[in-house]
């Protein structure tokens, strides 16, 4: 972090064309200012220039001038305009120019018809801040309560109104503008709904229900949750150890604070078992943090049997060969000043098995010191974020 209202990012700006996408309010347009400052910039939130180029796409070349070859071109609020790929994708071919296209969801851009560019473009994810772009800034408790927005960061004092304008403007509003849905208010109740499942495993039948809307468009609201980035399932990794295992995946928002906003419960105090999933999400967004901004690319799960065990999340450090077991790093996550030797027994049982390599085995809590126990280490979470974020987990 540099001076007051300024956080460096982890992203970096790579050397050709991409997509940069993530939830709105993240600091996306921002970031590609200060990033690629001498860019031609193209903001489709403009409505005089967004009518034109709906009208003539090709106009785009003419704006863009006598730019030479590898100069950035920087298109803001891409999915507005889906066919402007087309415009794009000829200037990569005959222009040379290199494009970053900014936007807050795929989904509208493939299913207006386009395939974001067949491949010639990267795909980046941005997400709210981490501990580690936040440093000294960061504060765990105000992270787990208010979550990790640019807009919470720079105003915690109003938190609780700057999450219901969030949740009302940029979720409600951008829905109901692109018109994801035909209808508002069924998805309304559902967002409701959705945020007080952060954490759970999903159950559409229920929520169905309780929304009073058909199980498809339960289906085609959650497509819209992770088309936008706001919000992910995490898989249920499935080893085959000759157990039942959990197939079910499991719903987490991009940010603990804007569940809370979602399921209403921003202006009430939050219960521990509120907490305790907000810190399962941090962490969790952490982990997605450094595998993007590191270029990991590892495989995140949880783990669960039928008999009741559960393993927070499990980082695949290895594929499994035809002689060769996976790799995994085994992560329990605790909301709790002590810990407790019971919460390890999931991850030293499934260390025990063949099958699988349990590469290290990780136990965050929020007390603080450290501890190590037969090869796995109990880490207070500041302890476990500058690990992850040095390199030294995976």
């Amino acid at each position: 972090m540099t001076k007051r209202g300024h956080i460096r990012r982890l992203l970096r700006v790579p050397q050709r064309s991409f997509f940069l996408l993530g939830p709105r309010g993240i600091g996306k347009s921002t970031w590609l200012k200060e990033m690629l400052g001498a860019a031609f910039y193209v903001d489709l939130l403009d409505a005089s220039l967004f009518l034109e180029l709906s009208r003539d796409p090709h106009a785009l070349e003419a704006m863009v001038g006598d730019r030479p070859p590898a100069a950035w071109v920087v298109v803001d609020e891409i999915q507005k305009i889906p066919t402007l790929l087309d415009e794009v994708h000829r200037l990569m071919e005959s222009r040379r120019w290199r494009f970053a296209l900014c936007g807050s969801s795929a989904r509208k851009l493939r299913h207006g018809g386009v395939n974001l560019l067949g491949g010639r473009a990267l795909t980046l994810n941005m997400e709210p801040f981490s501990a580690a772009e936040l440093g000294d800034r960061f504060d765990l408790a105000s992270g787990l309560q208010w979550g990790m927005l640019p807009i919470i960061q720079f105003g915690r004092a109003n938190a609780a109104g700057l999450l219901s304008a969030y949740v009302n403007t940029y979720l409600k509003e951008e829905i109901r503008e692109e018109g994801l849905v035909r209808k508002v208010l069924p998805f309304i109740r559902f967002l409701a709904i959705a945020g007080q499942l952060n954490g759970q495993v999903v159950n559409g039948h229920n929520i169905a229900r309780d929304a009073a809307v058909p199980r498809s468009s339960v289906e085609t609201y959650f497509s819209i949750l992770t088309d936008t980035l706001v919000g992910h399932f995490l898989s249920a990794w499935q080893p085959r150890l000759k157990v039942r295992e959990q197939t079910h995946p499991k719903l987490y928002w991009f940010d603990p604070g804007v569940a809370r906003a979602a399921a209403g419960l921003q202006h009430d105090p939050a219960d521990r078992t509120w907490m305790g999933t907000a810190l399962e999400t941090l962490v969790y967004h952490e982990l997605r943090v450094f595998n993007e901004t590191a270029g990991r690319h590892r495989a995140i799960t949880y783990y669960a049997t039928a008999a009741g065990t559960e393993i927070d999340f499990v980082v695949e450090t290895r594929k499994a060969g035809a002689n060769r077991p996976a790799g995994v790093i085994c992560i329990e996550v605790k909301l709790a000043e002590k810990w407790n030797r019971k919460w390890e027994r999931a991850m030293r049982d499934l260390k025990s098995r063949s099958g699988v390599v349990v590469e290290r085995m990780i136990g965050i809590y929020t007390g603080p010191r450290s501890y190590r126990y037969d090869g796995l280490d109990v880490l207070p979470v500041p302890q476990f974020l500058n690990q992850l974020h040095a390199g030294k987990l995976f």
